[in-house]
């Protein structure tokens, strides 16, 4: 189904070759997540985190954690590893390299980092400070709210993802008990990797889905392209190379170190 949202600016919609190929290698990451909380199996409305501020002064382990010790498998070529989320003056990073890898990287031959909340989140607006991975072609850095069958829920998902070969945009999607397929390709103007800027989601019980940069209303979507998600979602940042995907994300080529970082993740209730 062609979507009949509202588009702001320059967009560009995946090929349906890219998006099945997606749905295929993302499914099985994404059962390996949201290790964190027991089975909810709840509306939205009923979720347990409330709103709140990070600045990332600190971790904070009572709100985050950091993915450990697993690969996503699939289209994600690296392993997840804590001392790869680090924190400092004031911002929260996430290193993409090879240190001890292959064998300290779940057999990957990259390490890199995930992290995300403890709680799950309801309706509300959900917003990231962050500067991208500089570097090329073959990586995602994310922003985005996740739950699935780890959670005792179906897969839903809202995405904010820069892709290392073009920085100047930014890719959205969403997941509906599974089903993708949505993604659109916002022209931003400006280097995501070259300096800080606002990503939000507004995630609207029953309505829309709205993406913001710098306060910019860019992308919205109306369930006219298949439902929208409606179970509580845990929030969540990674870094990743991709393989076997060089069609989406440019071949990966690694030459050292990759860095995204995040200045602050904010959350308010709706």
């Amino acid at each position: 189904m062609r979507s009949t949202a509202t588009h702001h600016g320059s967009t560009q919609h995946r090929s349906a070759q890219h998006r099945s190929r997606l749905r295929r290698a993302a499914l099985a990451g994404a059962l390996l997540v949201g290790l964190g909380a027991g089975p909810l199996g709840s509306p939205a409305q009923a979720a347990i985190g409330g709103g709140f501020v990070d600045n990332f002064d600190a971790f904070d382990t009572a709100r985050w954690y950091k993915a450990d010790g697993y690969s996503n498998g699939g289209m994600f070529n690296a392993g997840w590893r804590a001392d790869h989320v680090w924190h400092n003056g004031g911002v929260m990073g996430i290193n993409l390299d090879t240190t001890s890898c292959p064998g300290g990287c779940s057999g990957k031959p990259y390490a890199s980092g995930e992290y995300r909340t403890t709680d799950l989140y309801s309706y509300g607006r959900f917003e990231a400070r962050l500067k991208s991975a500089p570097g090329g072609s073959g990586t995602v850095t994310s922003f985005f709210t996740y739950t699935g069958p780890s959670d005792g829920q179906p897969w839903d998902e809202i995405d904010v993802e820069i892709l290392g070969k073009n920085p100047r945009q930014m890719q959205t999607n969403y997941f509906t008990n599974g089903v993708g397929g949505h993604e659109t390709l916002i022209d931003l103007g400006f280097d995501a990797s070259a300096g800080y800027h606002d990503y939000a989601i507004e995630w609207w019980n029953q309505g829309t889905i709205n993406w913001f940069v710098d306060g910019k209303l860019v992308h919205q979507e109306n369930g006219s392209r298949g439902p929208l998600p409606t179970h509580p979602q845990r929030i969540m940042a990674n870094l990743w190379p991709g393989t076997g995907v060089d069609g989406w994300l440019g071949p990966f080529s690694y030459a050292g170190q990759r860095t995204a970082t995040y200045d602050w993740i904010k959350y308010t209730q709706y």
